[in-house]
């Protein structure tokens, strides 16, 4: 245990847990948001005209359980992701942090150093995205499991959208850098100079933090879930160039020409909804756990610690 970096460790395990909480209590709402998103239609032959619709197909489909499809891929893509994201930054942060002297950290290097964890973190994870994606956006009823999701595929396929999920780890370098400012600025004007925030405001940074970073990126969000969306029957045979949406290029012009400037935004709300709500629940957990897992992972190490101790005490005195 003690040639980890203990502090980066404790962040990346309390952010992970946190997120796999947050991911698990909206993913009903994620898969509603994820298939309304990729249908790209022109107005009148729409399937969804809302967001309610999707939950209104799966109920008159008897298919509710089919809104949970492709949970623990998902579940497995969050932890694995926000466990390296949040080490990453961790340990990045901490380390220009000693290396140049500042006892804080600017705005321009945070984003840097939350850019490159993102990096890092889509590079490893995006056949997990991909998948979770696919089967999110499969008919109700029809989604398949990891392997045969993967498996079916060419290992090119499984890394659908990888240049716009490396693009898109702007999205929570600006999240993150504006929480960490803001939660700055608001401990330091407390009285006693607390170390933590309350779970309440820590939901409101939280979601402040994320609305703000959704809103610019949103039009490349909703190329990435076009991209890596499920090809349905229906959809082939309403339109052979369907495929030909799988590249950003093609995504932006299929928008385009389907529904015009407006379809670059289209579920906007929804994304808004899922993703303040998921990223205030993911920061209010984390923030109120991380006391909790130094103490575990405390415990952990004084226990290894303490049995080497006695093994290496047995062992001299059988020498003797």
């Amino acid at each position: 245990m003690g040639g980890f970096d203990m502090e980066s460790l404790v962040d990346a395990t309390a952010g992970a847990i946190g997120s796999l909480a947050s991911t698990t209590i909206l993913y009903p709402l994620d898969t509603c948001k994820t298939k309304y998103q990729a249908e790209l239609r022109t107005p009148n032959l729409r399937k969804y005209r809302n967001l309610s619709d999707v939950l209104w197909e799966a109920i008159s489909k008897r298919q509710i359980l089919s809104l949970f499809q492709g949970l623990g891929t998902k579940n497995l893509q969050s932890f694995v992701s926000s466990f390296i994201y949040f080490y990453g930054y961790s340990f990045f942060r901490r380390t220009y942090i000693e290396r140049s002297g500042y006892k804080s950290i600017g705005t321009k290097a945070n984003l840097l150093i939350a850019a490159a964890a993102g990096a890092c973190t889509v590079a490893i994870t995006q056949p997990l995205d991909t998948a979770a994606s696919r089967m999110q956006t499969s008919d109700f009823g029809k989604s398949k499991g990891l392997w045969k999701t993967l498996s079916e595929e060419t290992w090119g396929e499984a890394f659908d959208g990888l240049g716009i999920s490396i693009l898109l780890t702007i999205n929570p370098a600006i999240q993150y850098t504006a929480f960490d400012q803001l939660k700055q600025r608001l401990l330091a004007g407390q009285i006693g100079n607390p170390q933590s925030l309350s779970a309440v405001n820590a939901f409101l940074l939280g979601a402040v933090s994320k609305c703000a970073a959704t809103c610019l990126t949103y039009p490349a969000i909703r190329c990435k879930v076009m991209i890596q969306a499920a090809e349905s029957d229906e959809d082939i045979n309403e339109d052979p160039e369907v495929r030909s949406r799988k590249t950003v290029s093609g995504a932006l012009h299929a928008i385009w020409n389907k529904e015009g400037f407006l379809g670059f935004f289209k579920g906007l709300r929804a994304q808004i909804l899922k993703t303040v709500l998921s990223s205030a629940l993911l920061l209010m957990i984390k923030e109120k756990i991380t006391k909790s897992t130094w103490v575990l992972f405390l415990g952990i190490r004084r226990f290894f610690f303490f049995k080497q101790k006695q093994d290496k005490k047995l062992l001299n005195e059988m020498e003797c």
